[in-house]
């Protein structure tokens, strides 16, 4: 077995941006891209760790992504907000884009953000924990290409299209889950693949609409929504959310305009953002805990997030472990 490289996650830091900027991205786009990356590898979400970015640089490199974009942000409405990505990465646009909508949800109660002109290939956790840092409920919503069949059928359609919804504590991290709406995310996919591991049965089928357990024909054929027609309503949802609402792609058109060079591909990020404070009942935080508590009182259980949040306690001092192959191909 490969002995891994070890990284401090300022090294990992260093890494992602030292490749964004070599690559053609702008300070402040490799920086916004460098603390997602960062912030994955820090609570061991290896897909979209430093994994990712030999994606994010190929799309700089193949001129798809504009690399010194400056994200434009546009009042819609007094609870909405627009940012025009600019053709650039979803993390700076979404850090623009969070100013002013937590100042519409503190002044309005409720309010929304629409990214477009994007390139989002990161997990959606660290946007929404931005917002309950500042005691806000959030959701997020976001498509992408072509790779998941709906439900009943066999050819790709939907993108893996992810969702991920926050709840603020006084005290301890938020609850936050974030889940792709099919069985699993492409990264997971991807990681087995590269690492020779076949993957769970009800993850994809072959090009032939076959149950595989083997990667490679399971990145070929298509992937499966989770809970059948479950999981399929939602990544419906998901496609009229942040393609047709605001105004961006769905992920099949999404695909066609796509240049394939394993990077990410365009499309369109929805927002909620809720004041707890503003909802009519001063005591919801509060109430909550109970709910939490009753979860946690049956073996066997956690809340989303735990498993993050201790990744996050143990790699502030022990730093991250990659595969050398990984290593080398950042370190060029």
């Amino acid at each position: 077995m490969q002995e891994m490289v070890k990284l401090t996650l300022q090294e990992v830091h260093e890494i992602a941006t030292e490749n964004l900027l070599r690559s053609g991205a702008s300070a402040d786009q490799a920086r916004a891209v460098a603390d997602i990356v960062t912030a994955a590898e820090r609570d061991e979400c290896k897909s979209h760790g430093l994994f990712r970015i030999p994606g994010f640089c190929a799309s700089l490199k193949s001129g798809k992504v504009t690399g010194d974009a400056v994200p434009v942000v546009k009042e819609l409405a007094p609870a909405v907000v627009h940012v025009d990505a600019d053709n650039g990465f979803a993390p700076l646009a979404l850090e623009v884009g969070s100013v002013p909508l937590i100042e519409k949800t503190r002044a309005q109660g409720i309010a929304a953000l629409a990214v477009t002109n994007s390139y989002h290939f990161s997990a959606l956790w660290p946007e929404v924990e931005r917002l309950t840092n500042e005691g806000l409920v959030a959701f997020a919503f976001v498509s992408a290409k072509s790779f998941v069949a709906p439900a009943g059928g066999t050819k790709p359609l939907f993108g893996t299209n992810p969702m991920a919804f926050g709840w603020p504590r006084s005290i301890l991290p938020a609850v936050i889950f974030d889940q792709a709406s099919s069985a699993s995310a492409r990264g997971e996919i991807q990681i087995h693949e590269r690492d020779g591991q076949s993957i769970p049965d009800g993850w994809a089928i072959d090009e032939s609409g076959n149950p595989t357990n083997n990667p490679t024909q399971a990145l070929a054929g298509a992937q499966l929504p989770f809970g059948g027609y479950k999981g399929s309503a939602i990544a419906m949802m998901v496609e009229l959310l942040a393609g047709a609402l605001i105004g961006d792609v769905f992920s099949y058109e999404a695909s066609k305009n796509d240049l394939p060079d394993g990077g990410p591909s365009s499309g369109g990020e929805f927002m909620i953002a809720i004041d707890p404070a503003r909802c009519g009942n001063s005591g919801s935080l509060a109430h909550a805990e109970s709910l939490f508590e009753q979860i946690l009182l049956q073996e066997g259980t956690r809340l989303p997030s735990e498993r993050r949040y201790r990744a996050r306690q143990h790699t502030a001092e022990a730093g991250v472990e990659i595969v050398p192959s990984l290593y080398a191909e950042l370190k060029v």
